[in-house]
């Protein structure tokens, strides 16, 4: 593995069987992450943005080993951990971490919040009670919930959306992992929090020399935290690059489709990148590109081809048989007039 690599993840393929047997009804074969490949450096961010269904979550808990995946390689620091035994993982566990999307479902409703933030270093025997309590009194007030006493006893019901959150963080940061898997952090966080739970989980990154993936869909907060976009359709990579390149200058309709979405304060009603219907079931993928029903750059070879994750120089991958031509989403602004 190149020097600077904590992770690298090869053709990882995830299926999902539905229906059928026992249970009855037609069986279905969902197909969430259907060959995904990439690399992540230490201290790097990657943004994971797409659609709900696009395989972005499924894709956080395979490299993590919280699913099994069906074909694929994952290298963690070196070490393939696709099919390692459980007895030989758990001592791995405490490096990698998950913030989950839903603070209160992911936090025990009947147990205290600090112990809550305690209990890693409890189940993995990194500290003794004392010891671990002491620490979750630090976590507390480092994540801003103070004094850390008083919300150490309280339960998640007892606490807002963003204190959940940042109670959240202080239980994955208390182990100091170096990879870290944050689903949709600020999704369900009020607008005015969302940037103090973004400094919190940058100044953890900076402390820790973190290496993130970020899921989210607004790509507005993957420009804030990444360094890297991915952009993924139906359980593929579709764009790949630099973060600023690609929400500067995307070269694949799927990708300026999200970013002509997002709301724009210099233009009340600009007219998106117009793409047709809503994504695909992922146990119906059309065959060809999967985006081609969908694409308004769509031709007959689109419908039958699947195109490759072909490098466009630059450190720009584009899985595309007609990409937008450099400097597009410039041109087009300008019939929005935005400059």
């Amino acid at each position: 593995m190149p020097a600077g690599e904590i992770l690298v993840v090869e053709g990882l393929r995830k299926y999902f069987v539905k229906g059928g047997g026992f249970l009855g009804g037609p069986r279905r074969v969902i197909k969430a992450v259907d060959g995904v490949s990439f690399t992540l450096r230490k201290g790097e961010t990657i943004g994971l943005v797409g659609e709900s269904g696009s395989g972005k979550t499924t894709t956080g808990r395979l490299v993590l080993r919280l699913l099994e995946p069906d074909a694929g390689r994952i290298l963690f620091e070196g070490v393939d951990i696709t099919h390692l035994p459980e007895s030989k993982l758990r001592p791995m566990r405490p490096r990698m971490q998950m913030i989950y999307q839903d603070p209160y479902w992911s936090l025990n409703p009947r147990k205290p919040v600090g112990e809550a933030i305690a209990e890693p270093l409890i189940v993995h025997r990194l500290a003794s009670r004392s010891e671990a309590r002491e620490r979750a009194l630090e976590l507390l007030e480092r994540v801003g919930l103070t004094p850390p006493e008083d919300f150490y006893w309280r339960i998640p019901a007892q606490l807002s959306g963003g204190q959940r959150q940042r109670v959240v963080i202080a239980r994955a940061m208390i182990l100091k992992p170096e990879l870290l898997v944050a689903d949709e952090p600020v999704s369900m966080v009020d607008v005015s929090m969302r940037a103090e739970i973004l400094r919190l989980l940058k100044d953890f990154q900076r402390e820790y020399g973190l290496a993130m993936i970020f899921i989210t869909h607004d790509l507005s907060v993957a420009r804030l935290v990444a360094d890297r976009i991915m952009v993924m359709y139906l359980g593929r990579i579709v764009e790949a690059g630099p973060a600023e390149e690609v929400l500067r200058d995307p070269r694949h309709p799927y990708t300026a489709a999200l970013i002509t979405a997002a709301p724009s304060v210099r233009r009340r009603r600009r007219r998106r990148y117009e793409i047709r219907g809503e994504i695909a079931d992922p146990s119906n993928i059309p065959p060809g590109c999967r985006f081609h029903p969908r694409c308004p750059r769509a031709t007959e070879r689109c419908s039958r081809e699947e195109p490759s994750l072909a490098d466009i120089g630059d450190g720009r991958l584009v899985a595309c048989h007609n990409p937008l031509p450099p400097g597009w989403l410039r041109e087009w602004l300008k019939t929005q007039g935005e400059s």
